[in-house]
């Protein structure tokens, strides 16, 4: 095979190591780097399918574990570097593991007892498996180049310290790898088992169903039972695969235990192949030559076509690390440059913070609402939508009216309606807007404290201490800059409270509210009158029982209180008379038989003490509560109701267009205008510069990390480059076949006596 290797030596020798190299490459940082999907082969097949000895016969040495139950437990990343002879070099063979950097193994089987012991250090001792992989490189003059993962071999029942699933568990870690499109699948199968229902080519096909990335390999040729052959798999009459199938020998376990040399097996393979009457005929389908050869333009022509998505991939992972770059920044250093940071930082967070108070960030959302937008819809569709459905007469009764008006008069009656109860009932209906003014000022501010958290430019990220002492500093502006605009909506309410204009032109006139009142209570009773049905005095009495006003079902003037429906009226006075509109409670006094006691002139004051006393008066209660009204206070109660509601509606718009005018000018503006300042003020000292631009040791952690992935990211998008100007200037001078099937350049053309053989089998 040595022989063959260095024939061939120059295939795939231009975009194979590329990918090596990328491997090394991206392998360094590890992370979502080495998520990237790069061509590779991926081995798969059952528990002791044989694996193990054609990786082995591919290098040509012994360096893999051994053993009767399962060998690879963890996935095994395995580099194969041919080394073109120089005249310094001594043709040497070596290993070397990716955690062991720099340390060349020639003695293979240290390379064997390193992965038996990286294994048991993530897998255990027992049987035990883990998705982690190891990675080795093998340089030779003697190899082909090619990457090859060696996965654990799917099993069915679990043994030593294996969990219940780990078949389950090792499906899994193959689809995983298997699945990738840059992935180029090695099915391995024993042709002393059932080819047509092997696991590996069962989970091949599950990851490509078509078979155009699934190369067969059929080992243990030399012990199928006498007089059967896998002839028919090798040609692809069974299970169809676009590349194909490869036939091997392996070495047996008596080979291995009495250490029977790669080089042996494969003499003894080709001559195995050379004299089989069926065999000898498929000679570019059998033996590990073959096979190396195979996978080897296999993977190049592979290569080459997953080159340009494999580049954008990179290129898209670059843009993603550039962005992370710029958000960590450049380390500064001298106290000039610390201030020139600051001073960008301050300025460019202001210029956020204004932009998006005016609706001009860079981003702007078509989601939600965003920046000012909000302080408009609190000012429009909160604030003014709820003011608008107050009722400043939903709370007032007509009773709590009455009381007002006769509490204002004293002990008098009104000749004219007054003023002073509508004053003060007015007031107290003014004094109800001050919380949601209040409310919306407290709304506004809030938005104001989002939109000064939210405007965090990328470099004010990297400063944590900036970055609390800016949001300190933020909110004592906004605090402050909210006291004068609460005084002045205080002063807006009270001034409001303070003068009742009633000659402002949209208030109503206090001669119109009683014309208004008047017409209400007219066609209220109008309406009554209509259902009245006096048929019996019951009726009557239903009738007059109804016949009250409609504002707070208010009684008219035909009723009369209580206590005078039970007296007797004396002759010539009636219920209505009044004195300034308050009933008389002198001039005359009824005795208990209804006559008028004269008082003769010659009558002594002891004679009228000893007269029996023939009245008593009850004792006021301690809460009063006024009689039922006459017409004139209905119609008061109502106007003065009319009044409320147009004085009410004056002030309402006042306080809708001046609230959120003072919101604007003590609040909004002067954080547009005068934060920069404050900033400066507070913040612009040089003592300051170093604790505020102080990093967290985390992020200088993560732009060394992103400076070092950049810098691997474009070394390897310079080595695709390289290889795709190579692959140009190639292509010009080409003049391979190509398979028709495969679209691959040929190996070996099959033998003229192929088809008689085959047929003759057949």
């Amino acid at each position: 095979m040595g022989e063959d290797i260095r024939t061939n030596s120059t295939i795939g020798a231009s975009v194979i190591p590329v990918i090596n190299k990328l491997q090394d490459i991206l392998a360094t940082v590890g992370g979502e780097l080495s998520k990237i999907s790069l061509p590779q082969v991926v081995v798969v097949g059952s528990q002791s399918s044989g694996k193990s000895s054609v990786l082995e016969a591919l290098v040509g040495r012994d360096f893999l574990p051994r053993g009767c139950d399962i060998c690879t437990r963890r996935p095994l990343v395995l580099m194969l570097e041919n080394r073109a002879r120089t005249p310094e070099d001594d043709g040497r063979e070596w290993g070397e593991f990716r955690h062991l950097p720099g340390r060349r193994l020639y003695d293979f089987s240290k390379i064997r007892k390193e992965i038996q012991a990286e294994t048991e250090k993530e897998a255990g001792f027992n049987k035990g498996v883990s998705d982690k992989h190891i990675r080795l490189k093998i340089s030779s003059p003697n190899v082909l180049n090619m990457t090859l993962v060696d996965l654990p071999g799917i099993t069915k029942v679990p043994v030593g310290d294996q969990p219940s699933d780990i078949e389950a568990k090792i499906r899994r870690m193959i689809m995983s790898h298997i699945e990738q499109e840059n992935c180029v699948i090695l099915a391995v199968s024993p042709a002393n088992s059932d080819l047509a229902t092997s696991d590996a080519l069962q989970i091949a096909k599950e990851a490509d169903p078509t078979g155009s990335r699934t190369i067969g390999v059929i080992t243990k040729l030399d012990i199928m039972d006498r007089g059967t052959n896998a002839c028919n798999f090798l040609l692809g009459k069974v299970v169809p695969l676009r590349l194909g199938y490869v036939g091997v020998v392996n070495r047996s376990q008596e080979d291995i235990n009495k250490e029977r040399s790669i080089q042996e097996a494969l003499a003894y393979e080709e001559q195995f192949f050379r004299d089989h009457p069926v065999y000898n005929g498929l000679s570019d389908r059998c033996g590990i030559p073959q096979l190396a050869k195979k996978l080897n333009q296999i993977l190049e022509q592979h290569i080459r076509t997953a080159l340009p998505s494999l580049k954008a991939e990179l290129n898209s992972y670059m843009a993603l690390v550039a962005r992370d770059m710029k958000v960590y920044g450049e380390v500064v250093q001298s106290e000039a440059e610390q201030g020139m940071m600051l001073l960008n930082i301050i300025k460019r967070y202001c210029e956020d913070f204004s932009a998006m108070v005016d609706g001009k960030g860079q981003e702007i959302l078509a989601s939600q609402l965003y920046g000012g937008a909000r302080i408009h819809y609190i000012f429009q569709s909160i604030f003014v939508k709820t003011l608008e459905d107050i009722d400043p007469c939903e709370d007032l009764t007509g009773e709590d009216i009455q009381i007002a008006i006769q509490n204002a008069t004293g002990p008098r009656s009104a000749i004219f309606g007054p003023e002073v109860p509508f004053e003060v009932l007015v007031r107290r209906q003014i004094s109800q807007l001050l919380d949601p003014c209040l409310q919306c000022l407290r709304y506004v501010y809030d938005e104001l404290i989002k939109m000064s958290r939210t405007c965090e430019s990328t470099d004010l990220q990297r400063f944590p201490f900036l970055q609390k002492h800016l949001k300190e500093v933020a909110g004592k502006f906004l605090r402050d800059a909210v006291r004068p605009a609460e005084r002045m909506i205080e002063n807006l309410i009270e001034m409001e409270m303070d003068y009742i204009n009633s000659s402002h032109p949209r208030f109503i006139s206090g001669s119109k509210a009683v014309e208004l009142a008047m017409h209400q209570i007219k066609s209220s009773q109008e309406n009554k009158d209509v259902e009245r049905v006096p048929k019996t005095e019951k009726g009557q009495k239903s009738w007059t029982g109804h016949g009250r006003s409609v504002v707070n079902s208010v009684p008219n003037q035909g009723n009369h209180s209580h206590s005078n429906n039970d007296r007797p009226k004396s002759a010539g006075s009636s219920s209505s008379a009044r004195t300034w509109g308050i009933p008389s409670i002198f001039g005359s006094k009824a005795s208990s038989d209804g006559s008028q006691l004269d008082k003769s002139p010659g009558e002594t004051p002891h004679d009228v003490q000893r007269t029996p006393a023939t009245v008593q008066l009850m004792e006021p209660p301690s809460i009063l509560r006024p009689p039922e009204m006459t017409e004139n206070e209905t119609v008061e109660m109502i106007a003065t109701k009319i009044l409320l509601q147009s004085y009410f509606d004056v002030v309402r718009k006042n306080i809708e267009d001046l609230v959120p005018k003072s919101i604007m000018h003590f609040l909004v503006n002067p954080a547009k205008r005068s934060l920069h300042n404050t900033f400066i003020q507070k913040l612009y000292r040089q003592d300051l510069f170093e604790v505020l631009l102080q990093e967290q040791d985390e992020v200088a952690a993560k732009r060394k990390r992103a400076r070092e992935m950049f810098l691997v990211l474009q070394q390897a998008v310079q080595t695709i480059d390289e290889v795709e100007s190579d692959m140009v200037s190639q292509s010009k001078n080409a003049s391979s076949t190509v398979d028709i099937n495969t679209g691959l350049p040929r190996i070996l053309e099959i033998s003229s006596g192929l088809c008689p053989v085959a047929n003759g089998i057949h």
